[in-house]
Parts: C-alpha cells; structure tokens; sequence
C-alpha cells in the first residue's frame, strides 16, 4: 500500500475518501480539512479570539494543538468533574499540552463549587449523570467566555460523534434537537457565546491518527459514565454500515447539513426564550438549570475558576 500523494509506504487507509496516505501527507490532509471547514463556513473571523474546550482526550487536545498550529490562538477551558483519578488524569494532559503551545487554560472545579463530584450532583438533582455534566459544562464554558473576553468557543465534536447524534435524533424524531446540529450554533450578544465545530467532518479514527502520529499524549480511557450512553450503541450501527459501505457516516452528516441550509430560518423546534434573572444566561423559566442546581446546594451564584498557563 503506497502514498497516493508521494508514493512511499502508507501509514494509513482512507477508505471513504478511497485513498491511502503516508504520516506526512495524512498529517497535511487533515490538516487542509479543517482550515477548509473554517473558512467555509466562516467559523473564525478575524476579530474573533477563540477558546478550546478541552477534556484530556484525543480530539479536543488534537483541535487545541491544530488551531494554534493552523494560526489561531487559543487558549483553553477545562471542567474539572470531579470523578476519582479520572479527572485528575485529565488534568495532567491538558497541563502538559498547556505547557507545549505556551497557552492558558482555565479550570472550573466542580467539587470546589458544590463540595461534590458531579455522580453525586447528579443524584441530589436526580438526573443522568451525562444530563448533569452537560448543564454544568455549558454555562460554565459560556461564563467564562463572557466573563475573559473570548468570542469563539471550539470544540471537538467529530463526525461519528455529530452522525450519531443525528441518527438517535432522527430514529425517535426529536424535533427539538433536530435541526440543531450545525458547524456553527450562534451565539447571542451579551448572553451566549458562538460554539464552532471544525471536526464535523473528521472522523473520530482520523483524529486518533493525527494524535498519534503528532506523538499527543492524551487519555486513552472514556469517562467512566459514558459506558452505557446511547450514542455509544448508535455509533456501533454507524459503523457497522460504514464498514459494508465506507463514506455513508460522511455523506449522511453532508446531507443534512444541505438540509438545514435550505430550510434556513424555518428550522422546526425553535423558540424564542428569556434569560435566568439571576444570571443573565438564556433559559425558558426565570431561572436557568445551572441557577436552580446552585439553588439546591446553597452556593449562590458565584462561579469561581483557576487559571493555568
């Protein structure tokens, strides 16, 4: 199996777009995909300052490494869950990886705030553990942003993860999810931050041998609550078809994508809501999920992070 740019061995077969490519090629093809998807759909603008939300894992310290690479500064965001030697784990590569392109990164410690790790938050407010994670993760992020001055967020949300959302959306038809998923969600001024998405169209397996053959040391393990999450069983299905019919997983998020531009402003599920009188953070009520978690453990609305970096 030879390069097909520069004919020496490959390193790595890519099936969907039938072609196999050495490190170097491989590494510049990913690359080109991303600045692609950037400028396409105009993620970054010029007066733009973006932020990374990073984990620990693959994807979103591979996105840190390669926006700074590709000539966007970025700093970074860490929510620190609380869960025992994992969160720690994580902590360390997001410092390591902090170091090596010489940017901040600020951390939100969850066990700091409500004096619990967010499996036992999850249970006082008795909610899944993921449902939890993702209302503390969103406001925080957000929080910090509006408070620091950033004005993009990124994050690493890759193909197998946005195709198997869509797919778990369009199998039980939740309309209010549906026509949410884009490159690009909007921000609002004052109150929400602009989430860009620039692997949407990278697949999970390409990430993972982008980070490798980079020499990232990331964490190889899953966050131990996510072992029975459904999108782990839809991104099984996902690939079973892909591997029958390579470029489906592709082709499916393209196509929806085409969809939701034609249907522009006439996107079913979306409502016009108020924002948390407490906070300020858009909500539906009159005070928003993080307001009311808060509520519940007597922390008021002081939200406090580090800074590393």
């Amino acid at each position: 199996m030879k390069c097909r740019v520069c004919g020496k061995p490959a390193n790595i077969n890519l099936r969907s777009y039938k072609t196999s490519l050495c490190e170097d090629d491989f590494i510049a093809f990913l690359e080109k995909r991303v600045s692609t998807t950037i400028k396409k759909y105009r993620l970054i603008d010029e007066t733009d300052t973006p932020i990374v939300a990073v984990s620990g894992g693959k994807d979103s310290l591979s996105l840190w490494y390669m926006m700074n690479g590709l000539g966007y500064a970025s700093d970074g965001i860490y929510v620190d869950l609380g869960i025992e030697g994992y969160s720690g784990r994580s902590l360390e590569k997001i410092r390591q990886m902090a170091d090596i392109l010489q940017r901040k990164v600020y951390i939100f410690h969850v066990r700091n705030a409500l004096q619990e790790g967010i499996d036992s938050v999850a249970k006082v407010i008795r909610r899944p553990t993921c449902s939890a994670c993702g209302t503390i993760k969103r406001y925080i992020m957000n929080r910090i942003c509006i408070d620091k001055g950033y004005t993009v967020l990124v994050t690493g949300h890759n193909l197998d993860d946005e195709a198997s959302a869509l797919f778990g959306n369009v199998l039980y038809w939740k309309k209010e999810y549906l026509w949410k998923k884009n490159v690009v969600l909007e921000g609002k001024e004052d109150h929400l931050v602009k989430k860009i998405k620039p692997f949407f169209l990278c697949s999970e397996r390409e990430i993972a041998a982008y980070a490798i053959m980079k020499g990232i040391d990331y964490i190889y393990e899953e966050c131990p609550f996510s072992k029975d999450a459904k999108t782990l069983v839809y991104k099984g299905i996902l690939n079973r078809i892909e591997e029958s019919s390579p470029g489906t997983k592709i082709m499916f998020v393209k196509g929806y994508l085409n969809v939701v531009k034609e249907k522009g402003d006439e996107k079913e599920g979306d409502r016009e809501g108020r924002y948390c009188l407490q906070c300020g953070y858009p909500t539906f009520s009159d005070k928003c999920s993080f307001c009311r978690l808060l509520d519940k453990f007597g922390t008021g609305c002081s939200v406090e992070f580090d800074q590393y970096g």
